[in-house]
């Protein structure tokens, strides 16, 4: 609780979400409906105690997540359970990894998270397409929900991403992660903003 408080957890959902979300959130708390509603951006990996100018490794960002596994937990929020990492996908005898998958006892699907420490591109949304198209077909059984695919990214370019997600009905996010906590006062202003936007666009419909 002392952690969510300080790195604003509240601010950080809030974000994702439009007025009406927001508004659900301060008022019921989060509520865990859909894939949308386990998403952050951003995440925050302060525990991982990598100095902000380090340059590092796809594979020791990994290595320090699964160090840090139960904070790690805690930071994706309630209702998952860690199945594994470098996970092997094998299509016409080529194998891929994928670096973390998870299983959400309350959506009762897989979450399939990939590393990148540079911007995210097309391509890293495509192969990810491809993990989710796998795991429904050959991972899922009668009870499970479609997968969810999150690609946890040190940038990424928005126009991009929106642009390489058009007409994919999969569900995959690209969300930013940050090595340190995050401005609660930008993020409220931020909040905010949605807010007054929301607003000013209920009284357009009205006019």
């Amino acid at each position: 609780m002392k952690r969510h408080k300080t790195s604003a957890l509240f601010q950080r959902l809030a974000l994702s979400k439009d007025k009406k979300g927001i508004l659900a959130l301060a008022k019921k708390g989060h509520i865990v409906e859909s894939g949308t509603d386990i998403v952050k951006d951003p995440y925050v990996l302060e525990f991982l105690n990598i100095p902000e100018k380090y340059r590092y490794s796809e594979k020791e960002l990994e290595q320090k997540i699964i160090d840090n596994l139960q904070e790690f937990l805690l930071e994706l929020g309630k209702g998952f359970a860690f199945i594994g990492r470098q996970y092997r996908v094998t299509l016409n005898n080529k194998h891929y990894r994928i670096d973390l998958v998870f299983y959400h006892r309350i959506l009762k699907c897989f979450v399939l998270i990939d590393l990148k420490i540079n911007d995210v591109e097309h391509r890293d949304i495509g192969q990810m397409n491809m993990y989710l198209g796998y795991f429904e077909t050959e991972m899922n059984v009668s009870e499970d929900n479609p997968p969810v695919g999150i690609i946890l990214t040190a940038e990424k370019d928005s126009v991009m991403v929106e642009y390489a997600l058009h007409g994919i009905s999969n569900k995959i996010f690209v969300s930013k992660y940050q090595l340190y906590l995050p401005d609660k006062k930008l993020l409220q202003k931020k909040v905010q903003e949605i807010l007054v936007r929301g607003i000013v666009l209920d009284i357009c419909k009205h006019i």
